[in-house]
């Protein structure tokens, strides 16, 4: 057990695994979040109710304190903090702040893209809404308006043609934190994550899934497969490609996913990066697809231990994301099937992050997600249809508000 307290910046449903992570080692935790009512911070020992962008006042809350690591997953928002106070405490393992630019600015991820050869299409970035409208009006379109410096899907939206650019624009800066917007053009293909834990400059894990685009114009996922149904130059090609955009922005050790869109006539494009754990219960579907657990490795490196991360099987998986069926706001009623689910087999995880009673949401962006399962085969040509089939098995009922006549 290592001597000081593992801080952990977020306590969502994403960051619950970090808190069960080191309780099994029997390290203390510090939660920030802005939020009391998150799951992790039950899990947690302390709690510091700060934004886990303000590192300077995580900072000061936490003078003196014997801090052994600094760690989080599946969020952007806090990867400068990361960098900043895992130098500020002097942890073995410092966040890079060349990886927290990357993944916090869009722009400046195509720029290191651009320089490591990687192909590429028009962008353009700017607060200043009316001149990025000029700018863009000038691409092929479709389009993609994104905020540059947000994450989860949030204030993304497709954008057929120059009609609904503007309101496009306005609804991207709104849902960023720097006003700063980014339109992309659209590249049709086959869309995959390619998520690696470097260790020492070289890739000690990758694992490649096909990504389950849900129809709209926000690019919500519905879930991940792997290992990906690639040509094995392909998966070597893309894994090779990840680890020298890491190491272009200093990512020598731990985690980071890009999302890839492979064209119909082979071209790759690297759309951006988040130089941390992908999202979406990343780690469970790692656990199921080869026995390894991702979670204990981030941990261990934070705080600074050495990685050890080969995969042990490679069993065709399914992570499926569990949503609301309504179209408007709604009340979770139930899963009558979830404990015979759970009991299942070829599920090797569910989990729901909401409770009867619980007010949900249609499924806009990721954090209104109502939890997840994750099905394994020795076959993957059935894989779809048995994830349909454990999803209707679990019942989940949610129900619509009542009108007032």
């Amino acid at each position: 057990m290592s001597a000081g307290e593992l801080l952990v910046l977020g306590a969502g449903e994403e960051q619950v695994v970090l808190y069960q992570e080191a309780r099994r080692r029997g390290l203390r935790t510090v939660a920030v979040d802005m939020r009391a009512d998150r799951p992790g911070i039950p899990l947690a020992d302390e709690f510091l109710p700060i934004s886990t962008t303000d590192h300077a006042g995580i900072a000061q809350a936490l003078a003196g304190r014997p801090i052994a690591g600094v760690v989080s997953t599946a969020a952007d928002t806090c990867l400068e903090s990361w960098h900043r106070l895992s130098v500020h405490f002097g942890t073995p393992w410092p966040y890079p702040a060349a990886a927290a630019a990357a993944s916090m600015d869009k722009a400046a991820f195509h720029r290191v893209a651009a320089a490591a050869g990687v192909p590429s299409y028009r962008w353009a970035q700017s607060e200043d809404l009316a001149s990025l409208a000029d700018a863009v009006r000038g691409f092929r379109f479709p389009v993609v308006v994104k905020p540059t410096d947000a994450s989860g899907g949030r204030g993304v939206t497709g954008v057929p043609d120059e009609a609904g650019l503007d309101a496009a624009l306005r609804h991207a800066a709104q849902l960023s934190p720097s006003g700063q917007v980014i339109v992309e053009e659209f590249v049709e293909g086959v869309n995959y994550t390619v998520n690696v834990f470097m260790s020492g400059g070289e890739v000690a894990l990758s694992v490649i899934t096909v990504k389950d685009v849900l129809p709209g114009p926000g690019f919500l996922i519905g879930g991940h497969t792997a290992p990906a149904p690639l040509a094995p130059e392909a998966t070597e090609e893309m894994t090779r490609e990840a680890r020298e955009l890491c190491r272009a922005f200093d990512l020598h050790d731990g985690p980071a996913n890009f999302d890839v869109v492979v064209a119909p006539d082979g071209t790759r494009y690297v759309l951006e990066v988040g130089a941390r754990m992908s999202g979406n219960g990343f780690p469970r579907l790692v656990s199921a697809l080869a026995g390894v657990d991702v979670v204990a490795a981030l941990v261990g490196l934070a705080i600074g231990e050495p990685v050890a991360i080969a995969p042990r099987h490679w069993r065709p998986t399914r992570l499926h994301v569990l949503t609301s069926p309504l179209h408007g706001p709604g009340e979770f009623v139930g899963a009558p099937g979830l404990d015979a689910v759970a009991a299942l087999p070829d599920v090797t995880s569910v989990e729901l992050f909401v409770k009867p009673g619980d007010p949900v949401q249609p499924f806009t962006e990721a954090g209104r997600k109502l939890g997840w399962v994750v099905v394994s085969a020795e076959d993957a040509s059935g894989l779809d249809a048995r994830v349909a089939e454990v999803v209707a098995a679990l019942g989940l009922d949610v129900k619509a508000p009542m009108t007032v006549a």
